[in-house]
């Protein structure tokens, strides 16, 4: 095979792992509402047919939860927020990262250094693309989320790299309100 084949194979196979859609991403908790296994407080396990995931998500988020894409770099309306809250999987709820482990990594997506508990994903080795990676999944709906890698920013070392795309965030006033009213009932 010759060089530009080479070449050229190898930018086909990485235009491939990103979504084609480039839009910011309109999810939200409030259109989660209509997912019936979407809860920010429930931590049962979620388990569905291919068929229910893609009834209930939209074509963006199944792309990359259930068929592990990756959405296009620097599309992502969390890869440079600022604002103070907490992270979820946009698949079922389950709580992922506060907003004081974010960090801007210049690398396109949201980028982490730890997660909100060891126990809230799964880390499972992945060799795609003939790169050696961590994969990391949502450990509620074992929905792919992007990788972990070691080269983040104290007191860690860990860049989690998320498709911002499978991402919901709740700023934390909201949260507090939410929280707050719910002591009044």
């Amino acid at each position: 095979m010759k060089l530009y084949q080479i070449a050229l194979l190898v930018t086909l196979t990485f235009q491939s792992c990103y979504s084609q859609n480039s839009n910011n991403k309109k999810e939200t908790m409030e259109n989660n509402k209509k997912n019936p296994v979407y809860s920010t407080t429930d931590s049962s396990k979620v388990t569905l047919k291919d068929e229910e995931w893609k009834k209930i998500l939209s074509p963006e988020v199944y792309q990359v939860a259930r068929q592990k894409g990756t959405e296009r770099p620097y599309t992502s309306k969390y890869e440079t927020s600022k604002e103070v809250g907490t992270y979820y999987c946009a698949v079922c709820g389950n709580p992922l990262f506060k907003s004081d482990t974010k960090f801007e990594s210049g690398c396109g997506w949201p980028s982490f250094y730890e997660p909100i508990s060891k126990s809230s994903m799964i880390y499972l080795p992945d060799n795609s693309y003939g790169m050696k990676r961590t994969e990391v999944e949502c450990s509620r709906c074992k929905s792919h989320l992007g990788h972990v890698f070691e080269d983040g920013p104290p007191p860690t070392g860990l860049r989690y790299c998320i498709n911002g795309v499978v991402l919901d965030f709740e700023k934390a006033k909201a949260a507090e309100k939410k929280y707050n009213e719910g002591e009044k009932h």
